[in-house]
């Protein structure tokens, strides 16, 4: 039996290239108006002269670091110490205005680099950025600044093919929700969204929103991107995580997303996988299904498979309120015949076009596995079916999430 669990995918690879540049700090022939300037600034020019500082670094340094940034969340910039957030608001000024280089007034590696990750993962918008080749920065003997070189992608004129369809998007996306929405509906319409709209696949944007938005391809880190994009824009706080994934070699990228207070995981990439049912069906376009287990799955069974990166902390999930199945009564936490049976009854009597149950625990989903997989469970359904609908023969496709404890079945 084949069974389709996971598709594999590359994330967000960040690789940094340190070149270091020796050059001789030599002072600067300014002079200081004393009286002009308090002691304070008086002090800190000075220390810049001693130490042969250029003016933009001097003028950075007096600025005033911005707490939050509008239309963001910036989990990861929280995380950040003072002289962090610093080199951050640096390294966002830069990026957003597509300077070739700038100075930071950070400059040990261990500090770009976890600056520059945090970036990265609080804005998808920043989509020009490469995020999966070498960025540069040079750094001064006897000095605590650098210089900066991110490198960018695209062109201004591919920029503005890429922003018209991330405008299109969300213009596509906000007409999907009403006024009024809640937050768990309005999660649920961005991941259908993602999944029926883009194809896992692997292309030269696939590690960004550009690749979702533009060329509706991408892999894991794309998808996850896209997620926080869109959500940040209806004001849900939406965290993107990468990590490992059991038994591959690649990585993978997820969300983890506030609803009412509480931390649920939402991991689109997985949820997309159109060719999850057995049989004839992959081929069958109308017979897309969408894999409703990965939008608040059990905290307990995802991270079985999945674990995040130990650069951040991120938050813990252990609600389960919102999984798909709790919500829509397809969550069993023991096995009987009699009640999946009518369960599927009642699913079919409504139209249903794919008739899904989950169990809360092994043992019972062992079970149902053996009546309705190994079994005859499904022809049962399949015999109802056909008297429903007054048809002599019927074609069934199922599919298993054996990690989740799922079993799916259409006609």
């Amino acid at each position: 039996m084949n069974k389709r669990k996971y598709i594999g995918g590359f994330c967000l690879v960040l690789l940094f290239c340190i070149g270091v540049a020796f050059l001789v700090a030599g002072s600067h022939a300014e002079e200081i108006d004393v009286s002009a300037v308090g002691v304070g600034e008086f002090l800190q020019a000075a220390r810049g002269l001693f130490r042969g500082e250029p003016k933009e670094i001097q003028d950075l340094r007096e600025q005033e670091v911005a707490k939050t940034d509008e239309g963001h969340q910036e989990y990861y910039f929280q995380l950040l110490g003072e002289e962090e957030q610093r080199g951050y608001r640096e390294m966002l000024n830069g990026i957003r205005a597509r300077e070739e280089e700038f100075y930071l007034t950070i400059f040990r590696d261990e500090e770009v680099d976890r600056v520059y990750h945090a970036l990265l993962k609080d804005h998808p918008e920043l989509y020009w950025v490469h995020n999966r080749k070498q960025v540069f920065k040079t750094t001064y003997v006897g000095s605590d600044y650098c210089l900066f070189s991110p490198g960018y992608t695209y062109t201004e004129e591919e920029m503005q093919q890429i922003d018209q369809a991330l405008e299109e998007a969300w213009r596509e996306v906000s007409s999907l929700v009403p006024e009024g929405t809640n937050v768990y509906e309005t999660v649920k319409i961005v991941y259908t969204y993602l999944i029926d709209s883009v194809d896992y696949e692997l292309s030269e944007d696939d590690q960004s929103i550009a690749g979702v938005f533009w060329k509706k391809q991408a892999v894991c880190a794309g998808y996850a991107g896209a997620v926080q994009y869109l959500l940040e824009r209806f004001g849900i706080p939406c965290i993107y995580v990468d990590g490992s994934a059991e038994g591959s070699t690649e990585g993978h990228a997820w969300n983890i997303v506030n609803m009412d207070g509480m931390y649920y995981y939402v991991d689109v990439t997985n949820g997309d996988q159109p060719q999850f049912l057995e049989g004839d069906a992959v081929s069958m376009a109308e017979h897309k299904t969408t894999i409703y287990d990965y939008l608040c799955p059990f905290p307990q069974e995802y991270e079985l498979s999945y674990t995040p990166s130990a650069e951040f902390p991120v938050p813990e999930c252990t609600a389960t309120d919102k999984n798909f199945y709790v919500l829509n009564q397809g969550c069993f936490d023991s096995y009987d015949w009699q009640a999946i049976y009518e369960y599927c009854l009642m699913r079919l009597n409504y139209g249903a076009a794919v008739v899904r149950f989950k169990f809360s625990n092994q043992e019972a989903f062992d079970a149902a596995y053996s009546d309705w997989v190994q079994g005859k469970g499904i022809q049962e359904a399949a015999r109802y079916y056909m008297d429903l609908y007054g048809m002599n023969e019927v074609e069934y496709h199922y599919g298993v999430l054996e990690n989740l404890k799922t079993i799916y079945f259409m006609f």
